[in-house]
């Protein structure tokens, strides 16, 4: 029987890979944002003036239009996440609720308003926190209402979506009757949300007011409270929190309110308006001194102290990791190197990493997105003309490639830990299990069978490098055989919830593992 605490670790792992999808999406429209802006503003095209050309501008401009999408309707796109996400059966009605209830949630909030002469003037909506949304003036609620609709349609979907109805009415039952009680339910959140959202208001501009006040050392914070939740999956709450809502400031441009570090930098970004250091403080441009050059230097430092005749055998495992984290910023086929082994060596890692966004913010870098990767330096950094100080990131790259590279050299010298390349015989990964991790070969049946089988598999998801699972019995996870497999680490967050790192190929060993259950 699971307690509170089994369905906590459940229901919020499960919550932040839902944030995923959307994510996902934000980044990519990020570039193709950052790459029309650009290419269109006067001072690219004054430095390269084959630009000024009709054609060119008219594409970069499209690029720019399509590039604002998820942007402009991020919280919907949220609402119909979660539920997509969560939901273990009939995905697709889960998805489609979510999208009717965000609606009928906002009619509710506007009749609400309507009968008690509430609404506000055009002119007036941003100082009585009101604004349009979809076509329909409402309460500004941010990404945090997608949130609130994701979830109460999850809630509503995984009770209702097998109920059976009288004969009478039996054409409405089963996963129909899921947008019907969406539609009743969010109705009635739309009338309270305006009571109530006062007090959700001063709770999250709390939180923001008490990172700003914090000055630089709020990126600090911010930068190592996203490392130290990572090992458990949950640094996807934070991470939200500061993107998308009022905790990473709010700023006017162009005469709307925006919320959430985010979504001020891509406002400002398509509409051309000065970038603010105090978005981007907590942006692409904190990572990059750890994500471009710090963990590079940990992987070197490993490669150097392994065994000489075994470093040929790890190089690949590296090379990719390395590739991973500076091109993409998915940092875990490294950090997940030395997590288990020397824990105080992640604390450092959590440390350097809040030091990386403080110094980025105290030097007025203003280099923004998602990843941190040298994809996010170029784009938005290099492209975006020398006002950004993106020649900075190679300063204080450099310090920290030093840093890491000592530190970590020293420590597993030191401490002569087992870090690839430096196991016991009986230990060793073979090179056959280091090429199934390079090339995401996995043998799916033997990682079934070290899951304990599929009758032990209560749920299986993926996120972006994990595989997140909900089983029955914990004492059949065989850890040592999971890490043979290529397994880079196993996290157990409770008697029923684990999370087995796998790397960027976890999708197509979760279909495999998919395949294998039938």
């Amino acid at each position: 029987m699971k307690n509170a605490k089994s369905h906590f670790w459940e229901f919020f792992q499960g919550l932040g890979k839902t944030f995923m999808l959307p994510v996902a999406l934000l980044a990519f429209m990020g570039l193709m944002l950052g790459i029309g802006s650009s290419f269109t503003s006067p001072s690219t095209i004054e430095a390269l003036p084959f630009l000024d050309n009709r054609f060119l501008q008219t594409i970069f401009r499209f690029m720019s239009t399509i590039g604002g999408f998820a942007f402009t309707y991020l919280p919907v796109l949220f609402a119909i996440a979660i539920p997509l996400g969560l939901a273990r059966y009939e995905k697709g009605v889960a998805a489609f609720s979510g999208f009717v209830g965000y609606v009928i949630m906002h009619l509710s909030i506007n009749f609400y308003l309507s009968e008690t002469k509430s609404l506000a003037a055009a002119e007036a909506l941003r100082e009585a926190g009101q604004g349009m949304v979809m076509g329909i003036q409402t309460i500004e609620m941010g990404v945090l209402g997608g949130i609130i609709v994701g979830v109460i349609v999850h809630l509503l979907h995984s009770r209702f979506y097998n109920i059976q109805l009288p004969d009478a009415f039996a054409f409405f039952g089963g996963a129909r009757f899921v947008p019907i009680i969406t539609s009743l339910s969010l109705a009635v959140v739309g009338i309270l949300i305006p009571i109530i959202w006062p007090i959700f208001a001063i709770a999250i501009t709390g939180i923001g007011q008490l990172i700003q006040k914090s000055g630089a050392f709020g990126p600090f914070i911010f930068g190592a409270g996203e490392r130290l939740l990572l090992p458990f999956g949950l640094h996807h709450i934070l991470v939200a929190m500061i993107r998308f809502t009022e905790a990473g400031g709010v700023q006017v441009v162009d005469g709307q309110t925006i919320a959430g570090a985010l979504n001020i930098f891509y406002a400002q970004l398509q509409s051309g308006s000065p970038i603010s250091p105090s978005a981007t403080a907590f942006l692409s441009q904190g990572k990059m001194p750890t994500f471009m050059f710090g963990l590079p230097a940990v992987a070197l430092a490993i490669y150097h102290t392994a065994l000489p005749e075994k470093r040929s055998k790890i190089k690949g495992l590296l090379i990719s990791g390395v590739i991973a984290t500076f091109v993409t910023g998915i940092t875990e086929p490294i950090e997940f190197l030395f997590l288990f082994l020397a824990p105080a060596l992640y604390g450092i890692h959590v440390i350097l990493t809040g030091l990386g966004f403080m110094t980025m913010h105290l030097l007025g870098v203003v280099i923004g997105n998602t990843d941190g990767g040298i994809l996010d330096f170029i784009i938005f950094g290099v492209l975006q003309g020398t006002y950004t100080k993106w020649y900075l990131v190679l300063v204080v790259g450099a310090v920290w490639f030093a840093l890491y590279y000592f530190i970590f050299r020293y420590a597993i010298i030191k401490f002569n830990l087992k870090t690839p390349g430096r196991e016991d015989e009986t230990t060793a990964t073979s090179k056959e299990e280091l090429t199934h991790k390079k090339k995401g070969k996995y043998d799916a049946k033997r990682i079934l069978t070290a899951l304990g089988g599929k009758e032990n598999l209560e749920t299986l998801d993926n996120c972006i490098t994990r595989l997140r699972l909900v089983v029955q019995d914990m004492s059949k996870i065989d850890e040592q055989e999971l890490k043979a497999c290529g397994a880079l680490g196993v996290v157990k967050l409770d008697n029923h919830n684990v999370q087995v790192i796998i790397g960027t190929q976890v999708a197509s060993l979760k279909n495999q593992l998919e395949i294998e259950m039938e």
